[in-house]
């Protein structure tokens, strides 16, 4: 089962370096044995043909057209996605745009531009953790088995909170919050699995029990490559 990793590889993203580790947890724990493909936002030519696509962190991107064309590829094929911190900005830039028909730009890739679904959070995340409250019934919500999550973030940028009724109008649905009530989970319902998170479940733990979230995405990869098998995970 494949899986493209689209992002800009480095070495001193924390993130990106905990990513192989966390494949052999999948293996080894839930018994999923995925094969990842990493993607430079450079070149994402091929990626229709990946069981699951996970936009990374790693911002910004050397290409933002490279990041939202994978976006858009899982959305509409129905190809497994998951976007964590940038993958989360990137995912609802792709939505504003395509489906919405907003000319938005993000603030941290386009600052001379007019108007910004992603703009910089009132206070910097980057190095932090916060409470996450997830919406009942949501995806979300259902994976973490719980109403709140203690979530790691390395990140300075969120949605502009003036687009979230315009998004959510068009079947985008908001299901984690912060306590101030900003936008930190989206998730497409219908799809089988179009979920980002600003948070970075990545980060949790040690790396060798994957976060829920890991966990469920890959689930839904299996699921992709072996549609009359209905895989669950365990957290």
């Amino acid at each position: 089962m494949r899986i493209a990793l689209v992002g800009d590889r480095s070495p001193g993203v924390r993130s990106h370096a905990r990513i192989p580790q966390l494949m052999r947890a999948l293996r080894e724990r839930d018994g999923i044995a995925l094969d990842p493909y990493w993607l430079p936002t450079t070149d994402v030519s091929g990626i229709e043909g990946f069981d699951g696509i996970w936009l990374v962190p790693g911002s910004p991107y050397q290409d933002e057209a490279g990041a939202v064309r994978a976006v858009r590829v899982a959305r509409e094929r129905g190809i497994p996605f998951l976007g964590t911190c940038a993958g989360f900005q990137h995912m609802l830039l792709e939505f504003a745009r395509e489906v919405c028909g907003l000319r938005v730009a993000h603030a941290e890739n386009d600052p001379g531009a007019g108007d910004f679904v992603m703009t910089p959070l009132a206070c910097s995340l980057a190095g932090h953790e916060g409470l996450v409250r997830l919406v009942p019934g949501t995806r979300i919500e259902q994976i973490v088995g719980a109403p709140t999550t203690m979530e790691s973030y390395i990140c300075s940028y969120g949605l502009n909170e003036d687009y979230r009724q315009t998004l959510a109008a068009h079947g985008m649905v908001f299901s984690g919050h912060a306590d101030d009530g900003t936008a930190r989970v989206a998730e497409l319902p219908g799809h089988p699995f179009f979920l980002a998170t600003l948070f970075q479940p990545e980060l949790a733990g040690d790396g060798t029990r994957p976060h829920p979230v890991i966990s469920a995405f890959a689930a839904a990869v299996a699921r992709h490559h072996h549609p009359a098998h209905d895989l669950t995970t365990t957290r």
